[in-house]
């Protein structure tokens, strides 16, 4: 028969057992509550961070393109020189010279796009028309008159199909939809064609 300072004994030592296995669990616990939020954490970084490919970024070139911006009198179209990425699909090189035009010029040209406009997405039918496709504010910001709306129409064609060689006509979209007018003065249900006699003179007299 055990003594009572054995029973004593024995109890102190389950009692440091069962604290030993509370910690070992609590523990346990704590180590996969931790390594789910780092799993977490990590996750969600990567989702709003995606690593860059420095490869793909260094094998990017960029050439040298021509675009057209304005005259002050908006009556002629003058050519500005600016570098652009490469890119293999037509569609995504008409977006960057898009997005080269409303990012304004560089040399004091005047802007034929307003501040504010964006372009949502491009696409380039077998036929060789880029539909270019813009947010709202286009007609929301765009200042109006006939001679501004030209300036803007055919800065982005003449742009888009004198870089991109497969693209014969171009035609402006807002949310995917075919839009009658920027501003009430020139149609624009029709795709438009490259039209050199917007050039400067000087321009023409070289060309």
């Amino acid at each position: 028969m055990a003594t009572k300072r054995q029973r004593r004994s024995d109890e102190i030592k389950d009692k440091k057992k069962k604290k030993s296995t509370k910690v070992l669990y609590f523990s346990l616990i704590l180590a996969g509550v931790i390594a789910l939020l780092v799993f977490f954490f990590v996750t969600l970084f990567n989702a709003l961070f995606p690593p860059v490919d420095m490869d793909a970024l260094k094998k990017r070139e960029k050439h040298l393109a021509v675009v057209y911006f304005s005259d002050p009198q908006e009556r002629f179209l003058v050519p500005e020189k600016r570098y652009i990425y490469i890119e293999n699909d037509s569609a995504h090189q008409a977006k960057e010279i898009t997005k080269t035009l409303l990012d304004g010029s560089k040399s004091g040209l005047v802007n034929t796009f307003p501040a504010g406009v964006s372009v949502k997405d491009v696409k380039v039918d077998d036929a060789g028309t880029a539909s270019i496709n813009f947010t709202k504010s286009l007609t929301k910001l765009h200042p109006g008159g006939s001679t501004a709306e030209m300036a803007t129409i055919y800065s982005l064609t003449n742009s888009v199909t004198e870089n991109v060689s497969s693209i014969k006509k171009v035609r402006i979209l807002v949310d995917g939809k075919e839009l009658p007018s920027i501003k009430g003065h020139i149609s624009t249900r029709k795709a438009f064609f490259l039209n050199r006699e917007l050039y400067v003179p000087s321009q023409e007299g070289n060309s």
